[in-house]
């Protein structure tokens, strides 16, 4: 009797493991049907069109500048945490929430800025009424960041739906004070322990028209760097110049030698750009100033090609300068403050590649070089990365204004475009075995 009480023990155990066996091939079999093809994607983007249309135009009303976006932030926790994601606040306002879906995989960050700029916003576009217009004087969202906002809630509303047919991470990054890179030290050294395998960003661009994608490897977007220094001579009574040392005439020798040198001093195949935008000294007609500022800034699309022109910068100023008697101060801030975007080829080919597969005949051929300064630079310094561009141009509706322009403006149909491709890249990078 007690073997056969062993026998039969033996004999439901195996059925046991068996019926175990063949439940984990059903869910297998279940997951590998769920499969998230294109037309689910688009048909989540649809569906998610006029949250995000919504979104943008609260945001849009309510701007608020660099390091002060404390309603901002406010309100775009409370939406994720209504998704059901918690959140995770970083030194300022910045902050980043994660989805993790209890499956083993890679993990990615998808990035959005949420500051906006210190500029009256116009009511109109290069064509009509705009149809948002910000309620706080001197502040308006005019880059595009209300857009980048709302379409990574959109992101973050649609993956999260998708949680069980997806595996690995998603880092939700909501990014403080862009346009003042204040934000962007703090939020790498805070993602750092998370190991992400790859970044992914989006500009909203007017130089594109509507849902116009530009993705490329390599330099994208310039590095940025500051000029900044005083020329110092000796003040004095204007009718008798030659008592003092003029550093208003060294200042304008100065420029004139710089932008000569510009020319003949360096590698003329690499792109540096040198806007100089101030020069101030003096405030009356018959007293020569003690001091000239100047100031401004140089884009560049290669680090070493920049700081060589800094060394030819400071020793044309200085030399100049000691012609004329005169000294110089650099100020601490001069030279390069952002290094430029540099998008990872290899992930730049999948990121196109994947795009493709939903938008066949919406891609940029050209190079979609842009000479502003982003600081999704930095995320490159945490893992490979890429940023692309989507076109928000319309002439119809009067949008392409340049950024950074009281008329600036976009054509909201680029939002479900931009969501588009965040998502899928999202679920083609996740579900890839290539990647």
């Amino acid at each position: 009797m007690t073997n056969l009480f062993k026998l039969l023990n033996r004999s439901t155990r195996r059925l046991n493991r068996l019926f175990l066996l063949s439940l984990s091939i059903v869910s297998l079999s279940a997951f590998a049907q769920k499969t998230i093809s294109k037309e689910i994607i688009a048909g989540k983007i649809k569906a998610t069109d006029s949250y995000i249309r919504q979104i943008r135009g609260y945001l849009h009303e309510y701007p608020e500048l660099s390091s002060k976006e404390f309603e901002t932030t406010r309100f775009l926790q409370a939406e994720v945490s209504r998704m059901g994601l918690p959140v995770t606040p970083v030194r300022g306002t910045g902050f980043y929430a994660v989805l993790d879906t209890r499956k083993p995989g890679k993990t990615i960050g998808l990035r959005t800025d949420i500051d906006a700029l210190p500029i009256v916003e116009s009511p109109v576009n290069l064509k009509q009424q705009k149809k948002w217009i910000s309620k706080v004087e001197g502040v308006s969202h005019t880059c595009g960041h209300d857009g980048h906002m709302a379409v990574l809630l959109g992101a973050v509303k649609i993956l999260t739906e998708m949680k069980d047919q997806l595996k690995g991470k998603i880092v939700f990054i909501f990014e403080e004070g862009e346009e003042t890179s204040a934000g962007i030290e703090a939020m790498v050294e805070a993602l750092r322990p998370l190991h992400i395998d790859a970044f992914y960003g989006n500009h909203l661009a007017s130089a594109f028209h509507t849902g116009i994608f530009a993705i490329q490897g390599g330099p994208l977007m310039a590095g940025a760097a500051t000029v900044a220094f005083d020329v110092i001579g000796r003040g004095g009574h204007a009718s008798r110049p030659d008592l003092s040392i003029s550093p208003i005439f060294a200042a304008a020798n100065i420029l004139t030698g710089i932008s000569i040198a510009w020319n003949n001093q360096r590698d003329i195949t690499q792109i540096l750009t040198l806007g100089i935008s101030q020069i101030h000294g003096g405030n009356a007609d018959n007293v020569i100033p003690n001091s000239v500022y100047i100031g401004g800034t140089v884009r560049f699309f290669d680090r070493k090609e920049a700081e060589k022109a800094f060394v030819l910068f400071r020793k044309v100023a200085e030399d100049i300068a000691h012609a004329h008697n005169c000294t110089v101060r650099f100020h601490d801030d001069m030279g390069i403050i952002l290094d430029p975007v540099i998008n990872d080829d290899t992930l730049a080919a999948f990121t196109l590649r994947v795009v493709k597969e939903i938008y066949p005949d919406r891609i940029f051929e050209g190079d979609g070089k842009w000479y502003a300064a982003e600081s999704f630079s930095q995320y490159s310094k945490l893992a490979p990365s890429i940023f692309l561009f989507v076109g928000i141009k319309n002439e119809e509706l009067g949008s392409g204004a340049e950024h950074h322009n009281d008329r600036f403006d976009m054509d909201e149909d680029a939002l479900s475009y931009a969501l588009g491709a965040m998502v899928q890249f999202s679920v083609k990078y996740l579900t890839s075995s290539v990647y």
